[in-house]
């Protein structure tokens, strides 16, 4: 009666999902369904609903989802006895809905496949569920097509680790298909017989090829189903399925697991013939643009796999180069696009040196290398022509939406690359001469008329894109490149590509002959481009730092104009078009001139420059406190920012701190009335940064009152920035012996206040920034003034601070904690941090165990899969610390986890490894271990719920008493608004060096100072690809140093 309840209850809020006219019902009804997927009853109303031959589409398309879905998520829900009855049930519906509908058809095909991932392959009889598929083809060949769609499934869900099976299951099941493999192959070829199966059947014989089971290529090379697929590709009507075959060939003999191309010959000699035999069909106009796209496909794909055999230069490889040549001459982007890869892959191994090494000596290698490089000469020649004139923007182009103007700027990137790639092989100076010629071609084209600039823009685009490939003292082009500039008329894109070239070959205006003779030339374009548009004065404020930045000695002696141009431009004097953050190149290039000039000068130029700044500033704190409060965050920041970029590129320390002295009354005034704004005092606080920086030991008392400020005003408004201003402190005078008390009286207030602010989970969760900050300040003490953090009374409290944070959901704050811990488990490896060995092991012993269950529930689902690397270092540095008292720890940890969730045989291989890695034989295993358990642990929710009741990490955070610790030394924290301690005569006997240490910044990235990574700006993170892979080799680099950064004192 329930289910039958339940069932009605379904129906009626499909109904209102898609029939009802009230959004919130809708909405109601959705919620509702989704709250009933994860319910156990779930399994039995789909079941019915499935087999009621009155329920409609939508009930048929939600329950065929939902039982795929239970099946490959909550298998584990049912007992082991109702696995036959449920591939029953599957098999009955596989059945009804063999013609159809088919997405329901699709959806009970995978959920039989995810049962045969979670079960083993004896309970589907001899020989597992291609055995059991192929007998039930022989009783009903009237549903072979649904059973054809199983089989088609069937390897694909071995790679969808949206099923909750165990890794070890998921390996044993990927085996059991390959043995299987044969008995598929035949069913596939015993089907070739039926003509309408033959695309169905073609198409599960490409998903089989995708398990590359290293079947000889003398075998497949005579295969019936191999030899329909190639011959399909030669009929009228192109087959995809045929295509998607011949595909996942050409990536099967290139596969490792098949033996590589070496082995796989016979079957590359079949396929190669066939597919040269369509390259005349990619000039029929005839032909469809989807069989032209399949077609270039098969192409490219050769390309790709083959790219290694063609690097050697036979005539057989050229042929296949000139094939791919005529798909990157398609009209079509996307079609010519698919080439790009195979010209990067080419130049990567015709390019490096030990793609030759095979040749013998150095002198046989580099002419091997050059003989390769000429014979792809003209086929790169012929690739710049073709691919240069892609990136001409259209005719409307201002009419283009924003998802069209955003593709269209990828376009550009992209044959940007393939362009770089082509100057790596021919050189730049000879791909310089060719765009060349096509900027000639686009002038003659453009005279006088601006419709007609969008030639000669593509040119000089093209010509930017290989600028690093250029000599930057190349005689022929360059200069009357740079002769033709101020010819060109003055649109507003084309003005702008050529303010970025002319930044793109600064080096070339200061090494070339005649380079910097040019600079005046330029310099009036540049300025053009400031008074035009944004985007011009975007790109020529960059451009002006560029030069600013290769030419700033000759520069020097023009100052006076140099500030005319900045004045011009950023004070209002003339009409700069730029934003805020465009005036900041400005300012960083005077800035990187003045650093080139003599003391004196120095200094007189950086009051000059202060001076044009401070005045806006001051004009608003003359106007009174009310005036200061109500102003917006962006009119003070505009000019600090300016401030941030003077102290961090004039590298005059002694002229940087004289200047700040005279600004201090300016900084302090809206230290005290904004320090309520989070976005002023992050300005603020990243100019102080790098005043601090620079200045060093010359800051004198001017350090002492902005450290007294920012620590008074910590304790009242909480701003992280203090926080990260202080562990600059921190670096440059951690270790000056003159200045310790303060430091130390610092340090203790600092993380004082923050371990009361940080008491709970909820906490650290409510204020994330600062966590962060304050365990890089941990860090950063750990490194530079160990002596005066690790045995203070606040060392302890941090610590118990750092366990309520472990867990904590933000990355930048978890990933913080993590590493703080590290370090102090990794004390023994720094050269200062051995003498604090006992003070370490007294804090950490009666707290290990807790820690390690708290690191072993963020390994298991208490924190983002993204995270397992660095909580694994944690454990890892842990072990390496106390050995087999951690190993105990861990096994503790473990041991509280259900058997039902972890097998035995599963927490075994865990702590091996762990073991293992901690006593230096093989940390390889570690992470994969790490990441099992991870998968086991999170393989659905259930589970992960089950994980996390047993290990309770966020209820451990310390172990008894420590708690109560920790409040008495919060309360004894001081009341009083700043320290007492005296700083301003402490500082004027600091006498540190304050050497920057430039690699630190890479391991802190900070969300608040955009302008810390500064420079060209990138529309998408270079080198993105390649990060997939770069896990593992992070993981073994940082645990195999020895001496690892993080702890170099």
């Amino acid at each position: 009666m329930q289910s039958m309840e339940l069932q009605n209850t379904v129906k009626e809020a499909l109904n209102a999902l898609y029939h009802h006219p009230d959004d919130a019902v809708r909405m109601q009804a959705d919620r509702w369904l989704q709250d009933f997927q994860c319910t156990i009853d779930a399994w039995q109303v789909a079941d019915n609903l499935l087999h009621d031959a009155t329920s409609n589409p939508e009930t048929l398309i939600f329950c065929s989802q939902t039982l795929r879905s239970k099946v490959q998520r909550d298998f584990e829900e049912l007992p082991s006895e109702a696995f036959f009855q449920l591939r029953n049930s599957l098999n009955n519906l596989l059945k009804k809905f063999h013609k159809g509908p088919p997405i329901v058809r699709t959806q009970i095909s995978i959920a039989v496949a995810a049962l045969a991932v979670h079960v083993p392959a004896k309970d589907w009889g001899d020989g597992g569920i291609v055995s059991w598929l192929r007998d039930e083809m022989n009783s009903h060949p009237e549903f072979i097509p649904g059973f054809l769609e199983l089989l088609t499934v069937l390897p694909e869900e071995a790679f969808n680790y949206k099923i909750a099976a165990r890794p070890e299951r998921r390996r044993h099941f990927e085996k059991e298909l390959t043995a299987q493999m044969e008995i598929a192959l035949n069913i596939l070829t015993a089907c070739l017989n039926i003509s309408e199966l033959k695309e169905q059947v073609l198409e599960a014989f490409a998903s089989w090829l995708r398990l590359k089971h290293g079947i000889p290529g003398s075998v497949l090379a005579t295969h019936p189903l191999v030899l329909t697929a190639l011959s399909s590709l030669n009929s009228d009507i192109l087959s995809e399925a045929s295509v998607n075959v011949v595909s996942e060939l050409i990536h099967y003999t290139a596969s490792k697991s098949s033996g590589g191309v070496s082995v796989q010959g016979p079957l590359i000699q079949v396929i190669v013939p066939q597919v040269m035999n369509l390259q005349a069909q990619l000039r029929d106009s005839s032909k469809d643009e989807e069989d032209v796209k399949a077609i270039a496909r098969l192409f490219a794909d050769m390309g790709d796999s083959y790219v290694e055999l063609i690097a050697t230069g036979s005539s057989e490889a050229m042929m296949i180069v000139n094939a791919l040549l005529e798909v990157a001459s398609h009209p079509e982007y996307d079609i010519a696009s698919m080439t790009f890869n195979f010209w990067h892959s080419l130049q990567v191994i015709l390019t490096k040196r030990n793609s030759n090494i095979s040749f013998g000596d150095e002198a046989t290698i580099e002419a091997e290398r050059n003989q390769r490089l000429q014979v792809f000469r003209q086929s790169y020649e012929s690739l710049v022509s073709l691919v240069s004139s892609r990136v001409q923007y259209p005719q409307a182009y201002q009419d283009l939406s924003y998802e069209d103007l955003k593709e269209f700027k990828h376009t550009r990137y992209a044959v940007a690359d393939v362009l770089t790639d082509a100057a790596s092989v021919l050189g730049g100076d000879a791909t310089l001469q060719i765009l060349y010629m096509k900027l000639l071609e686009a002038i003659a084209c453009c005279g006088n008329e601006q419709s007609e600039w969008r030639p000669a823009e593509a040119a000089l685009f093209c010509i930017r894109a290989i600028s690093s490939y250029v000599s930057v003292v190349e005689t022929n082009v360059m200069p009357q490149v740079m002769d033709l500039l101020p010819k060109l008329p003055p649109q507003p894109q084309l003005l702008q590509t050529v303010c970025l070239i002319i930044g793109a070959f600064s080096k070339w205006l200061d090494a070339a002959p005649s380079g910097f003779s040019k600079l005046p030339l330029v310099i009036d374009i540049l300025m053009s481009g400031m008074r035009t548009s944004e985007d011009s004065a975007a790109a020529a404020a960059l451009a002006f730092r560029h030069i600013c930045d290769d030419c700033r000695k000759k520069l020097c002696t023009y100052c006076k104009e140099l500030f005319h141009i900045y004045y011009t431009a950023v004070n209002g004097e003339g009409s700069f078009k730029g934003s805020a953050d465009d005036s900041l190149h400005l300012v960083e290039a005077l800035s990187m001139v003045i650093t080139e000039l003599s003391p004196e000068l120095a200094k007189n130029a950086l009051e000059e420059l202060c001076a044009s700044v401070v005045t806006p500033l001051q004009a608003i704190i003359n106007q009174g406190p009310e005036v200061l409060e109500k102003k917006h965050a962006h009119e003070l920041t505009v000019h600090i920012d300016r401030f941030a970029y003077i102290f961090r590129y004039v590298n005059h320390p002694e002229a940087v701190a004289d200047s700040v002295h005279r600004l201090w009354p300016i900084f302090k005034a809206i230290f005290d009335l904004r320090a309520w704004d989070m976005r002023t005092m992050e300005s603020l606080c990243r100019a102080c940064k790098y005043a601090v920086r620079t200045s060093g030991r010359f800051m004198g008392t001017t350090i002492g009152a902005m450290l007294e400020e920012i620590q008074g005003l910590y304790q009242h408004h909480h701003q992280p920035c203090f926080l990260y201003l202080s562990s600059e402190v921190i670096k440059i005078f951690g270790s000056d012996p003159s200045c310790a008390s303060y430091l130390k009286n610092m340090i203790e207030v600092l993380f004082k206040h923050t371990a009361s602010l940080l008491t709970s989970i909820k906490e650290f969760t409510t204020r994330p920034d600062i966590a962060d900050d304050c365990f890089l300040l941990a860090s950063r003490c750990i490194r530079y003034c160990p002596q005066l953090f690790i045995p203070s009374a606040v060392f302890p409290a941090l610590i118990d601070c750092a366990m309520i944070g472990i867990t904590v959901q933000h990355r930048e704050a978890s990933n913080s904690v993590l590493t703080f811990l590290s370090d102090i488990f990794d004390l023994a490896k720094s050269s200062k941090g051995e003498q604090y060995l006992s003070i370490r092991d007294s804090l950490i012993i009666p707290r290990g165990a807790t820690i390690t269950r708290i690191l072993v529930a963020a390994l298991t689902g208490a924190l983002p899969n993204s995270r397992l690397e660095t909580v694994a270092y944690a454990l890892l540095a842990l072990a390496r610390a106390y050995g087999m008292q951690a190993l105990e720890w861990a096994r503790e940890s473990v041991s509280l986890i259900p058997l039902t969730a972890v097998k035995e045989v599963e927490r075994s291989r865990f702590l091996q490894a762990l073991s293992q890695a901690a006593s230096g034989v093989d940390v390889n295993t570690l992470i994969l271990s790490v990441e099992e358990l991870s998968e086991v642990c999170r393989r659905n929710r259930t589970v992960q719920e089950i994980v996390q009741g047993a290990l309770k990490p966020l209820e451990l955070n310390m172990p008894a008493g420590i708690t109560t610790q920790l409040s008495l030394r919060v309360m004894g924290y001081t009341k009083h608004g700043k320290s007492s301690f005296s700083i301003f005569s402490f500082f004027m006997s600091c006498c540190s060096n304050a050497g920057d240490d430039t690699s630190e910044d890479g391991f802190y990235t900070r969300r608040i100072c955009p302008s810390d990574e500064d420079g060209r700006r990138w529309i998408a993170e270079p080198g993105i690809d390649r990060k997939a892979s770069a896990f593992i080799n992070r993981f073994r680099s940082r645990v195999s140093d020895p001496d690892r950064q993080s702890l170099t004192a």
